[in-house]
This record gives C-alpha cells, sequence and structure tokens, in this order.
C-alpha cells in the first residue's frame, strides 16, 4: 500500500465514530499488540478476545496497539490459502478486534504503562516478525524489537501466547518460556517444531500444558501455549486466563 493510500486510510479510520475498547480504570495499564485479523495472516481472534477479557476482569485497562505495515500476506481464511493479488494493513486489520481504539506501535510508551501482552497466531510470525520464513534466523519487526527490549530495561513484565513466545526468545537471550509440549502421543501438539527452532535462538524451554504458563520470574517473562494445543476454545479461554493472572501479579508485586 502506497503511503499516501494508508495515511488516507488511517484518517478516515479515526474519523469513523466507534464503540471502542475505553475504560476508565485505576487499574495497572497493560499494551495489547495486535498483528491483524485472523489466525493465519494476522492475530488469533480468540486469543485476542481472551487476553482483553481477562485483562478486564483482573482490574486492568487495556491499550491496543499494533505496527502501522503491510501484512507479509493475506490469506483467504475459508480456502485457507494466500489471496492473490490483495494488501492489507496491520493496523487497520487489527482495529477490528480492539473496535477502533488502537494506536500505531510506533507511539506506545512504555513509561506509561505497566504490562504487555502479545497474542499468538501466524501474525506474531509473520507480521511482527518473519519467524514464519526464517525460523531460528527470524528478525523482529523494529517497533517490536524496541518495545520489547524497553520493557525488559524497565522491568516491566511481558506476557506472549501461542507462537508469540518466539519473540522474547530473539529478543531476550537466555529467556525461559513455553511453545508448549513435544509430541506425547497425543496429535494435540501440531507446531512442536517451533520448540527446537527457539531453543536455537537461545530460550530455555519448558513443556507446559495448554491450561499452564511458565513464568521467568529473572525477566519478567510469562508464556502460555494457548493454540499451540490442538484443544477446545474454552481450554484456550482458561490457559490464557492463568497466564494474565501470573502477568497481573507481577505488575503488582
Amino acid at each position: 500500500m502506497h503511503s499516501a493510500v494508508r495515511a488516507r486510510n488511517l484518517a478516515m479510520l479515526r474519523r469513523i465514530p466507534y464503540f471502542g475498547i475505553k475504560y476508565m480504570s485505576s487499574g495497572p495499564k497493560i499494551a495489547v499488540v495486535l498483528s491483524g485479523n485472523g489466525v493465519y495472516d494476522g492475530t488469533e481472534i480468540h486469543e485476542a478476545c481472551a487476553t482483553l477479557s481477562h485483562l478486564t476482569r483482573e482490574g486492568a485497562e487495556p491499550l491496543c496497539y499494533a505496527p502501522d505495515v503491510n501484512q507479509m500476506h493475506v490469506v483467504n481464511h475459508f480456502k485457507g490459502e494466500p489471496a492473490e493479488n490483495e494488501s492489507r494493513n496491520v493496523l487497520i486489520e487489527s482495529a477490528r478486534i480492539a473496535r477502533g481504539n488502537i494506536k500505531p506501535l510506533s507511539e506506545l510508551k512504555v513509561a506509561e504503562l505497566d504490562g504487555i501482552v502479545f497474542p499468538g497466531g501466524f501474525g506474531a510470525a509473520k507480521n511482527l516478525s518473519d519467524f514464519a520464513v526464517n525460523g531460528d534466523a527470524c528478525k523482529l519487526n523494529p517497533d517490536v524489537s524496541q518495545v520489547i527490549e524497553q520493557f525488559h530495561a524497565s522491568k516491566k513484565p511481558i506476557a506472549l501466547c501461542c507462537i508469540a513466545p518466539v519473540l522474547a526468545a530473539s529478543a531476550i537471550k537466555g529467556v525461559t518460556i513455553t511453545l508448549g509440549k513435544t509430541d506425547d502421543g497425543s496429535g494435540k501438539w501440531p507446531h512442536a517444531g517451533a520448540i527446537d527452532a527457539a531453543k536455537k535462538m537461545g530460550a530455555n524451554m519448558e513443556m507446559k500444558g495448554v491450561m499452564e504458563a511458565c513464568v521467568d520470574k529473572k525477566n519478567l517473562i510469562v508464556t502460555s501455549p494457548a493454540f499451540m494445543y490442538d484443544g477446545k476454545f474454552h481450554e484456550i479461554y482458561d490457559g490464557i486466563g492463568v497466564m494474565i493472572k501470573a502477568l497481573i501479579a507481577l505488575v503488582r508485586k
């Protein structure tokens, strides 16, 4: 998308009346970084919704951000294949989940926030990084890299679920994370290959089930498998709840 077209679309987005995610809360302010809208080319919507719901249940105020970049590609979710000659903007697509109340990731100010969450979906591996293409040699989107490094340096907790923990593996050497489990014979862990890639990136791995979270107390990183496990919606929802509880506990320490 050309810069002029992007600017026009963003201006239009800001003019549209919305009933967005707005809360008046004295609780912790937690950034939620989205990567588009849809599991195969953006944010996994159920993970995003679970994240937002559990944050407000814990008394926190979620503030949504996304990078203002084009998606790696657009996937037709009905056919399960890339849509030819189609381009979408990550920020504009993410605004669908945020009900319009979202800012470019470049505008995030770490000093104004208490923590940050990265839901999963292939957008984390395609739009927030190029992990889907380059695996353990991946690079992060510059804004994503800067935000993670700043939160880590400020000793403010970071939560990531599903495939998103590879972002922490890339940015924070020696971090301890979970990407679920290797094959346990159940056939429920179809993405276990990501574990080997994260190990090559220098991450320490913990095998965790869908209803569990890994807490790296040294680095203040909380991770949970979410849809790395081929589970039911309520299992994913409840597992993310465990992650968010652990995140908020670190914030309030």
